[in-house]
């Protein structure tokens, strides 16, 4: 098993060079809250494109849709969130400290509190004598109480306490497919089975986020919701379950570049899971805190189409055209949270090298990944280097090969620099390349150096995003 960078010094080095900074830093920040910088973008947009690639444009079955993250309240009502989205939380009195009660109970007697009422947590909690995590000294803790996830707003701002006006940022993604199905089956004639992908932001007032951006109030969902026809046996949709689930593990092996051996299926049990449920399978990942979801994979039967027919009184149902039979579709939903798996991206892929005089921080992304494919490192600015520099640069990115300029430092430090972005390539543009037009390749991993003639490039290219998609 790889080891793990802990998760101070990936914060660090993600805010130093410009991945994720912390958001409203110069008012005192808010807490858990993160912006992300220039680096942090190109590789969010990289990991977003390659998760479509893999689920969705590969494919024939799957569509797109970009839904609004207002909705009807109704929407949530039909869900469940405005009456069951909710966490228990106490206080400890003494230092103000807040915690999820289940987390507290779990990590102190490891018991499964799903289900419970405030008042018999309050007796496990208080009849146990728990101890606040962040002091190690037994806790004043308050009555538990239960605290809904979603963020509320109204649109009525003369009486903001109108309840027919409420509305909540949403907290997942998946309802706006559910809401949209039988608009997508008549504008698409979409036939069974096929999935729908969505990539949207999503919000949770979670009572203790952190770990970085693992735990946050804003964030990012990429979704699927599969549609299938009613099975007739459990064979009929585990079967559908089972490839989907191995597609999700492709994806992280062979696009994210994960060690097997990084992630781990849990089964949900019986008794755990979501009402809406009939099987879940996360996978885990062996972030720097230990094992914790990244992705998820759940067969939510009919469940979601049915409430939102049955609380807006509208027919949604699929007719198959070869023999006019109506029906409610079933779902299989695998999900990822953007967020959770940019840092495991991180997580994975930051290296620490020991070199004789000194130590070499490498992000070794895939090439799909990497936010630059290609620096451009001029090893003069004199003498017309640096102009041949600029020149490659702008023809490059006119191509639409996203690569890097660096003329600051020694060509050393400036390697330096591009092996932590995680570039895989760097171009030196040197006195003989004013003479004969060729170029020093310096290659990341090996940091081996070769000399080609510059409109050999894009082979190089080529066969370096050839080996990253087939993992050579």
């Amino acid at each position: 098993m790889s080891n793990r960078v802990d998760l101070d010094t990936l914060t660090k080095f993600a805010r130093r060079k410009g991945f994720v900074y912390p958001g409203s830093e110069i008012y005192g920040g808010l807490a858990n809250t993160w912006d992300y910088g220039n680096l942090g973008v190109l590789l969010k947009q990289n990991i977003k494109q390659t998760w479509k690639q893999h689920f969705i444009y590969s494919r024939t079955d799957m569509k797109e849709l970009d839904a609004g993250i207002l909705m009807n309240q109704r929407v949530w009502e039909a869900s469940g969130h405005t009456e069951t989205f909710a966490d228990a939380l106490v206080d400890d009195k003494n230092t103000k400290h807040r915690f999820r009660a289940d987390h507290l109970i779990e990590e102190q007697l490891g018991i499964d509190i799903e289900g419970k009422t405030g008042p018999e947590i309050t007796e496990i909690i208080r009849s146990n004598n728990l101890k606040n995590p962040l002091t190690g000294k037994e806790g004043d803790w308050t009555e538990a109480r239960y605290m809904n996830l979603m963020f509320e707003t109204n649109r009525d701002k003369i009486n903001p306490q109108n309840p027919d006006t409420r509305i909540y940022l949403r907290p997942e993604t998946a309802q706006g497919i559910f809401v949209q199905f039988k608009n997508i089956v008549q504008t698409e004639r979409a036939k069974l089975p096929f999935g729908v992908g969505q990539i949207g932001k999503a919000f949770r007032n979670e009572i203790t986020p952190g770990n970085f951006i693992f735990r946050v109030v804003e964030f990012e969902q990429m979704e699927i919701e599969y549609f299938i026809k009613p099975p007739q046996n459990d064979d009929g949709w585990n079967t559908i379950f089972e490839e989907w689930l191995k597609s999700q593990e492709n994806f992280l092996t062979y696009k994210m570049g994960f060690d097997p051996e990084n992630f781990q299926h849990k089964e949900h049990s019986q008794e755990k899971l979501s009402h809406y449920s009939k099987r879940t399978v996360d996978l885990d990942f062996n972030f720097s805190f230990g094992f914790s979801e990244l992705t998820g994979l759940a067969y939510r039967t009919d469940f979601d189409l049915k409430q939102h027919q049955e609380h807006s009184k509208q027919k949604i149902e699929y007719t198959d055209p070869s023999n006019g039979e109506k029906t409610i579709p079933h779902v299989i939903e695998p999900t990822v949270g953007m967020d959770r798996l940019f840092l495991a991206v991180m997580t994975e892929h930051y290296k620490e090298e020991q070199l004789e005089n000194d130590t070499r921080i490498v992000l070794g992304l895939p090439y799909d990944l990497a936010p630059y494919k290609l620096a451009v490192l001029p090893l003069m600015k004199k003498d017309g280097l640096k102009e041949k520099g600029e020149k490659i640069f702008r023809d490059l990115r006119s191509q639409g090969i996203m690569c890097d300029y660096d003329e600051a430092g020694s060509i050393g430090k400036r390697y330096r620099r591009q092996d932590e972005n995680g570039t895989p390539w760097c171009m030196a543009i040197d006195y003989q390349t004013m003479e004969d037009n060729t170029v020093t390749l310096r290659h990341r991993d090996t940091m081996e150096q070769i000399r080609i003639p510059h409109e050999k490039l894009n082979e190089y290219l080529n066969q370096e995003k050839y080996n990253s998609l087939t993992n050579k």
